[in-house]
């Protein structure tokens, strides 16, 4: 079992950084990959980036490719995304994912290829 708590989002101006944490509980973090959905309202939920095990593979979202940066410290149980030159657009509640992943194993994009999940975290782009 594994418990993910999101923080660092707010309300910025565009252009702006942000950089959200995702803080996971137990002893087996670095045998999961992580990733970053994002939700705007009225729409659905749409993945953003990924991470693997190790922290060496990564993969973006195009809409996002560029700007954001996920990183992992498998040592302190935390992942980042770390939002620059932020846009009106990326205004949505942010989620951090966990999936169990064997070694070797690709990197998950797809919600459905998620296990755990966290509450979410409120970032909003002013204009």
């Amino acid at each position: 079992q594994v418990q993910l708590a999101e923080s660092g989002g707010g309300l910025v101006q565009a252009g702006a950084s942000l950089r959200l944490s995702c803080a996971a509980s137990g002893r087996t973090f670095s045998s999961y990959a992580m990733g970053w959905f994002r939700q705007a309202p009225g729409k659905d939920r749409e993945f953003a980036a990924t991470i693997d095990r190790s922290g060496i593979a990564t993969y973006y979202a195009d809409s996002v490719k560029g700007r954001f940066t996920i990183s992992r410290d498998n040592a302190k149980n935390l992942v980042y995304l770390q939002m620059n030159s932020l846009k009106p657009e990326d205004t949505a509640v942010y989620y951090c994912a966990a999936r169990l992943s064997p070694v070797g194993s690709g990197l998950p994009i797809l919600l459905t290829r998620y296990d755990y999940w966290g509450q979410g975290t409120q970032v909003t782009v002013s204009s």
